[in-house]
C-alpha cells in the first residue's frame, strides 16, 4: 500500500471514503443504514470517535473524524470490520431482499480474488485518509461529503438526505449527532 494512504498523524483531523466492493449499493434499505449508524454511535461512546461530519451513500461512506485515543486506522478498521460482518448476515437473512444471492456471490468473489481475505469481502481495502490542516480545507470537505447526495441526484439540498450531517449543520433533525467544527 502506498505510503500516501496511511494515517501519519495519530492526533489529526481526517476525511475518509471508503466503498462497498464493486461499488455495490447497499444502502438503499433503512435497516442496513440502521447498522453503520448504530456502529457509529457505539464507536463514538465506546471507542473515541469524535465525528464532524458524515454522509452515508448507497455504496460507500464519507467521515470526517479523528479518534480520541490516538489510533485512527484501528477505529476505521473496527467499524469495518464489525459493519461487514452485520451488514452480510442481515442481508443473509432479509426475506425481501431481492438481490441477497448476487451481493453475496459478488462479496465471496471479491474475498476469494484477495489474498488478504479470508472468505466474503463486504468493503473495499482502502480508505484514502486525506489529514485536514486548515479550516479552508475541512470547510471544503464538509461541502464536498454534504453535496455528495446532490450531486448524484438524490436530493435537491444537503439537509435533505436523511443520513448525512448536512442535517446536523442546518441544524434539523439528525440520526447520528457530530461535533460541529465550524
Amino acid at each position: 500500500m502506498s505510503r500516501k494512504y496511511k494515517f501519519h498523524n495519530p492526533d489529526g483531523i481526517y476525511f475518509i471514503s471508503f466503498a462497498i466492493v464493486n461499488w455495490i449499493d447497499v444502502f438503499v434499505r433503512e435497516q442496513y443504514f440502521a447498522i453503520m449508524a448504530e456502529s457509529i454511535e457505539f464507536c463514538q461512546k465506546q471507542k473515541g470517535l469524535v465525528l464532524f461530519a458524515y454522509c452515508i451513500l448507497p455504496s460507500h461512506v464519507h467521515l470526517i473524524f479523528k479518534d480520541s485515543n490516538g489510533n485512527p486506522g484501528k477505529l476505521i478498521k473496527e467499524i469495518k470490520t464489525y459493519t461487514s460482518k452485520k451488514l452480510q448476515m442481515l442481508i443473509k437473512e432479509n426475506q425481501q431482499e431481492s438481490r441477497k444471492e448476487w451481493m453475496l456471490w459478488m462479496f465471496k468473489r471479491a474475498g476469494f480474488k484477495n489474498s488478504n481475505v479470508k472468505g466474503s469481502q463486504f468493503w473495499q481495502q482502502h480508505n484514502k485518509p486525506i489529514e485536514l490542516w486548515s479550516n479552508e480545507v475541512i470547510q471544503q470537505k464538509i461541502d464536498y461529503i454534504h453535496n455528495n447526495p446532490v450531486v448524484s441526484g438524490f436530493v435537491s439540498e444537503p439537509y435533505h438526505w436523511k443520513y448525512s450531517s448536512a442535517t446536523n449543520y442546518a441544524d434539523e433533525f439528525s440520526v447520528i449527532k457530530i461535533k460541529k467544527i465550524l
